[in-house]
């Protein structure tokens, strides 16, 4: 009878740890920098890659819906286009990261565009700095 406990036992053990471990590689987030792009860039494979969103590169055609940027890392720079609307966030000098494919033609069309944003906050402290009249009128329920 304690035969079955253990190997019972061992089943239950060895399927939490692989039910672990499955859910521990799915959700970790990958990408390559624009260097290791420029370095192995297959057209036609699927990628997601993050840099810093290049000043100056950002060009929106609204009417069009068409998106073009620059994602660098420091050493190498990748022209990026998107269909669609910017993330919010989305902005020059910010970090992103894109999925999307490399283009045989020299670019990464991205499909998905995720902006990356600070993760700390400040709150403003004076009336001085932006936001702060903002933030009081929504703390004193003005507005609603």
């Amino acid at each position: 009878m304690r035969p079955k406990f253990v190997v019972g036992g061992a089943v239950i053990a060895a399927a939490l740890a692989y039910m672990i471990y499955a859910g521990v590689t799915q959700s970790a987030v990958y990408f390559v920098t624009p260097a290791e792009l420029r370095a192995a860039a297959v057209a036609g494979k699927a990628y997601r890659l993050g840099g810093m969103v290049q000043p100056g590169s950002l060009r929106w055609e609204p009417r069009a819906l068409d998106l073009s940027f620059t994602l660098g890392d420091g050493t190498a720079t990748v022209p990026v286009r998107h269909k669609g609307t910017p993330p919010d966030l989305f902005g020059e000098g910010r970090g992103a990261v894109v999925e999307g494919t490399w283009s045989a033609d020299g670019y990464f069309r991205a499909s998905l565009i995720l902006a990356k944003h600070s993760e700390e906050y400040k709150a403003p402290h004076g009336p001085s700095q932006a936001g702060y009249k903002e933030l009081i009128r929504t703390l004193k329920g003005d507005g609603r």
